[in-house]
């Protein structure tokens, strides 16, 4: 999948997958399987495809269908999906962020 964004080229085929989340099954309108990834220059964001009450659904007039789609995201938002999806500290190291001891 690849999307411009603010006069930038964000590209699933030349980024890095930092980790991936799937929840419920494709006949449940809350259905998604997103990605986190990184682009080589060090930005954030998540693309994905999901059902109709999804974060990646596609809204006309009152009507809603399954979509797919692409969002940049900050280092925190990215912080925040690793949780989420239970990355190890090995992967947040990886990728350029550091964990802080609590």
């Amino acid at each position: 999948m690849k999307a411009i964004i603010n006069g930038r080229i964000y590209n699933t085929e030349t980024a890095d997958l930092v980790c991936e989340i799937s929840h419920g099954w494709k006949s449940n309108f809350d259905w998604h399987e997103t990605g986190l990834y990184r682009t080589p220059k060090g930005a954030f964001f998540l693309a994905g495809q999901g059902g109709p009450r999804s974060m990646w659904a596609k809204h006309d007039g009152n009507c809603s269908s399954s979509g797919k789609g692409l969002q940049v995201i900050t280092a925190q938002e990215a912080r925040s999906f690793m949780e989420k999806a239970g990355c190890d500290e090995d992967t947040y190291e990886e990728f350029g962020l550091p964990l802080v001891e609590g």
